[in-house]
């Protein structure tokens, strides 16, 4: 039998922010800052006459949501990757009218300043209808609401060999805040969002080290 209180020597991982990476849909955005979410569930107290304390509590709906810190550089994180200022045609857009007021083009530079785009021609046909082709097109987004779901994986991988991961399903980006003081060394984008499912952090691989200088890759899960 094992001796219960025989605490032999065990090997334990841990990761700070420095070993992480994310990727947001297939890019990875090297200006996160911080990422945090949380999830609730509605459950509510089954009382009946005679008993002060519950019987049963009723399950109900449950929620994700969370927020991200962005620093800026020179340009908006989430918008030149997943938005108007990527120069990536193949980036997913959302249908959009034509009327509404977005920052243009100008040659291969896209105009950081926001200008009307209103279309001069109608887009109401003879017969009265509305003709689509004129009034709507495909486009990217710029204001990152208006950005499709996307998901979220978080990977870590510490100087042990140590890895691990975890994903955001669903993500819907709501808010966007940010503000710049005389007083601020860095310069920094905060966003709210909600998600659809979690997929939680688990063990995905381990190197095994060779201090003398080789290093083989073994797979644990």
């Amino acid at each position: 039998m094992a001796d219960r209180h025989n605490f032999g020597p065990r090997h334990f991982n841990s990761f700070s922010g420095a070993d992480i990476k994310a990727v947001f849909g297939n890019k990875e955005i090297g200006e996160l800052q911080a990422i945090s979410y949380a999830i609730q569930r509605e459950k509510a107290p089954i009382y009946v006459m005679g008993h002060k304390n519950p019987l049963a509590f009723s399950r109900g709906k449950r929620g994700i949501a969370g927020a991200c810190v962005f620093v800026l550089f020179d340009s908006h994180a989430m918008l030149t990757e997943m938005g108007i200022y990527s120069g990536d045609d193949g980036e997913s857009k959302f249908l959009s009218s034509k009327d509404e007021y977005r920052p243009i083009a100008e040659g291969d530079a896209v105009s950081p300043v926001g200008v009307g785009n209103i279309s001069e021609s109608s887009a109401v046909t003879d017969a009265g209808s509305i003709n689509f082709d004129a009034a709507y097109e495909p486009s990217k987004a710029w204001y990152v609401d208006q950005i499709p779901p996307f998901d979220v994986t978080i990977t870590a991988a510490n100087e042990y060999g140590a890895a691990m991961s975890m994903r955001i399903i669903g993500v819907e980006l709501l808010n966007e805040g940010y503000g710049i003081s005389v007083d601020d060394m860095v310069s920094e984008q905060q966003m709210t969002f909600v998600a659809r499912a979690i997929s939680p952090w688990r063990k995905v691989r381990r190197w095994k080290l060779d201090y003398s200088g080789a290093a083989s890759k073994v797979t644990d899960a």
